[in-house]
């Protein structure tokens, strides 16, 4: 590639971010812009009364992938931001009080399953190779492959198939595990990346086996951190960086981008361009859309955004020393509630919750004495009738009613500058279709070949990578949806 191609890449999520390293290390000349003051996309960091909060992803996962864009430049991650491994991955608390601390070596895990249920460790063992056969097809050998032609998703279907993966992760889960706690704590992956464990394909198992060979880390400082020290490498190797600043059109000649047109009215002229927004908004609102062919009209009519997040953010002026740095707190309904969040037009009556306690790990995250938390639930996307000015408030009400009689005693005494984000922040900061959590729905049908194409069927030179497109959300999905460029020609 000549040294005179300039790309832009639109969004500085870690999907956008890994796009311009890469980029760059083919010797283009590449500018990132991002509507937000910090780059990270959802990974902002937000601090309040000396409390810190990271409010986008903070399981950390498959760090190989970061190592690969800093040796892309010959330097070491280590020497940019140091990773801690967990020894709790997750504890699981139970509507009944129980709880599962998951995590460490296979044999930490099969003397809780032991704990709870003696006749499910040989099922737990099955579940284990199950889900390392579907890694060893979906992650290692399909996460960075492009999907343009259908033939490339045909020529899966016999692996697939022989897999099983036609039945959702709640049915193989099922199909290995026999008590409800158990098959709740080993089915909430999908949730991770926005699906519904009851209609998710079971090739999003795989993420068990990932966890369970590269470890759950967090990061030193934060995923915030991450996104520092990942700037700083931008910076030194040249990749210009503008902040606060809206795409607000691609200009278009032809069947080719030639920039992009900022809100302020700024002009980015481009040789090719990369975008790490929704691809929803992308192809709604920043093309026209009568660039689009009848068939890419029709897939992205259908299209369904993930679940919304409802976040809120707290600090405390006392310590939990007793609660894990990562908490899932499960309600009493599962599936039912699952229902209601991913396609009920109300809000739910109650919730389950992934409380996020970095302070458990790095005591930097709060003033001494005291602990930073995060808790999150999922929640209606905004296609529900919710009015979120009305019903927020009460939500967290709620939220603090619950962790207050369960893992937070006395937390209405102690509870300290707290404040939540709705789905309708997501929409108005990160322009999220429908205020989404993780962009599209990771369901069959919106997957692989069916997902948006990391190369654009609208124009020549526009590519996307991020959590709208293959091979999905998450961390390890969007920083492997950039390693995909790297297997695509541009022009």
């Amino acid at each position: 590639m000549p040294s005179t191609h300039k790309s832009v890449v639109i969004g500085g999520g870690f999907g956008g971010i890994a796009a311009a390293l890469r980029l760059r290390s083919r010797g283009h000349h590449v500018t990132l812009v991002d509507r937000c003051a910090r780059l990270g996309g959802r990974a902002q960091v937000f601090e309040k009364d000396g409390f810190t909060h990271d409010a986008g992803p903070t399981v950390i996962t498959a760090p190989f992938l970061f190592d690969e864009l800093f040796a892309l430049f010959k330097k070491r991650r280590e020497d940019y931001f140091e990773l801690i491994p967990l020894d709790v991955w997750y504890q699981f608390y139970f509507h009944d009080g129980q709880t599962f601390n998951y995590g460490g070596t296979p044999e930490d895990t099969i003397r809780e399953i032991m704990r709870i249920s003696p006749e499910d460790v040989q099922g737990y063992k099955d579940l284990l190779k199950q889900s390392q056969k579907i890694f060893e097809v979906g992650f290692v050998q399909l996460a960075d492959q492009p999907f343009h032609s259908l033939l490339t998703m045909l020529r899966q279907v016999p692996a697939l198939v022989r897999l099983k993966c036609y039945r959702t992760v709640w049915q193989l889960v099922s199909h290995h595990l026999k008590h409800d706690h158990l098959r709740r704590a080993f089915s909430i992956q999908p949730l991770l990346v926005g699906g519904n464990p009851f209609e998710t394909t079971s090739i999003y198992s795989l993420i068990h086996y990932l966890e369970r060979k590269w470890g759950v880390y967090f990061a030193k400082g934060g995923t915030g951190a991450i996104v520092r020290a990942l700037e700083k490498l931008m910076r030194e190797e040249g990749v210009e960086i503008l902040t606060s600043r809206t795409v607000q059109k691609i200009e278009v000649q032809d069947r080719r981008a030639t920039g992009v047109r900022l809100e302020n009215g700024d002009f980015l002229e481009a040789d090719s361009l990369v975008s790490d927004a929704d691809p929803l908004h992308l192809y709604r609102e920043l093309l026209n859309p009568g660039k689009h062919s009848q068939l890419f009209r029709a897939k992205e009519r259908m299209m369904k955004s993930s679940m919304g997040l409802f976040v809120l953010f707290f600090g405390t002026d006392r310590t939990y020393p007793e609660v894990a740095h990562h908490t899932i707190w499960f309600g009493k309904r599962y599936k039912e509630l699952l229902h209601e969040i991913f396609h009920g037009t109300k809000m739910p009556e109650d919730f389950s919750l992934y409380l996020h306690r970095p302070t458990a790990t790095d005591a930097s995250f709060a003033p001494s004495g005291c602990d930073s938390f995060y808790v999150l639930a999922p929640v209606p996307n905004l296609g529900a009738e919710i009015d979120w000015d009305k019903e927020g408030p009460g939500l967290r009400n709620r939220i603090v009613d619950a962790l207050d009689k369960t893992i937070l005693p006395d937390l209405h005494r102690h509870i300290r500058s707290d404040f939540f984000m709705t789905p309708k922040d997501f929409k108005s900061d990160y322009l999220s279709h429908l205020g989404s959590g993780f962009s599209v729905s990771p369901v069959f049908s919106q997957s692989a070949w069916f997902r948006f194409h990391n190369r654009s069927e609208a124009l020549d030179n526009l590519y996307l990578v991020g959590a709208g497109t293959h091979p999905g959300a998450g961390v390890p999905g969007v920083l492997c949806s950039a390693k995909v460029l790297d297997r695509i020609p541009f022009s």
